[in-house]
């Protein structure tokens, strides 16, 4: 089976965790495993990409990466375990800006190996190849585009009261969503075409899943790219999507403070007709969402299941009533 799945954030590398429980793969694998008996690719988010203290940070690249081979801090959810902070305690002291973004020593290394690669001429689809023969995640980790895109929020600054446009790392990380926000603008999307194996890994998908991640600046960021929309829509694959709301609210993360930004309410309903039916204008065939909630979508099958990703078994369950309704719609 090929499975192809939209990501981004921590909820999302806890995703992929469970698909890769139920498939087998990874630190799921059977001793004794058959090679290419699954494939997973998951077509990673990059608005969060960043400039940081002259190094090109990707944000949930990064987490996908760790958390799929085994080295991500538990507690956090991103960033590496066992890390420390000297490198940022020394710029502190230095008074060197920014000092609301958190880099770990070890974390480092990760980011200079990127800058170095895309200086010299790498797009970022072989930077991330190159970076995961280090971590082994079991999985292709394809950024959406080798272009870059950034998501950045509009606000009004608490300092001056002019509107202007920050970058997301900054309205989230910084402010806390904090600050009065207007929309959110995906800087260079509309001069970016999807990477062509992008396009390759949705067309020949066995099943495409949208991951529980944030679907304004997750989702919604690899929807931006020019391409994306278009080859979900035409996929032979049914397009299965997760509810990122369980029990009428995000379980973590800023998708509540985001969809309020564009307009839509904070439930499983809202958010499934935000994706919309792929028979009309949207990209779902499927939607699942949590026992607690409902949805009633035209033109979409919609199961409620338990939603909580407690352990890489409990989100295995998911992914498998996912496969299951998809076999029921196809």
């Amino acid at each position: 089976m090929r499975i192809t799945v939209l990501v981004g954030g921590v909820g999302g590398a806890r995703f992929l965790l469970g698909v890769q429980c139920l498939l087998g793969l990874g630190q799921f694998a059977p001793q004794r495993r058959q090679a290419g008996d699954h494939e997973l690719t998951a077509v990673v988010n990059i608005g969060d990409d960043a400039w940081i203290h002259g190094l090109r940070v990707c944000p949930d690249l990064d987490t996908c990466m760790y958390t799929l081979g085994g080295g991500v801090d538990p507690q956090r959810g991103w960033g590496q375990r066992d890390e420390t902070w000297h490198a940022m305690e020394e710029l502190r002291r230095y008074g060197v800006q920014p000092q609301w973004f958190q880099l770990g020593d070890r974390d480092l290394a990760t980011h200079l190996v990127r800058t170095q690669m895309l200086r010299a001429g790498y797009p970022l689809s072989q930077v991330t190849a190159a970076l995961c023969d280090r971590w082994q995640p079991d999985a292709r980790l394809l950024p959406t585009s080798d272009d870059p895109c950034e998501t950045h929020a509009v606000i009004t600054d608490p300092a001056d009261g002019n509107r202007r446009a920050i970058h997301f790392q900054e309205w989230w990380v910084r402010y806390r969503a904090r600050v009065p926000t207007h929309s959110f603008a995906f800087i260079g999307a509309e001069k970016a075409s999807a990477a062509p194996e992008v396009l390759k890994a949705i067309a020949d998908a066995d099943l495409i899943l949208l991951a529980p991640s944030n679907p304004v600046v997750s989702i919604g960021a690899i929807l931006a790219v020019p391409g994306i929309r278009a080859a979900l829509r035409s996929a032979a694959a049914p397009i299965i999507g997760y509810s990122p709301i369980v029990s009428g609210k995000p379980l973590r993360g800023m998708a509540h403070e985001c969809l309020t930004v564009i307009g839509v309410q904070s439930t499983a309903e809202a958010v499934g007709q935000y994706y919309g039916a792929r028979n009309a204008t949207g990209i779902l065939d499927c939607w699942l969402v949590h026992e607690t909630d409902h949805a009633d979508i035209d033109g979409v099958a919609v199961r409620s299941i338990p939603l909580l990703m407690t352990d890489p078994k409990a989100t295995a369950e998911m992914v498998s009533a996912g496969l299951e309704l998809a076999g029921m719609v196809r």
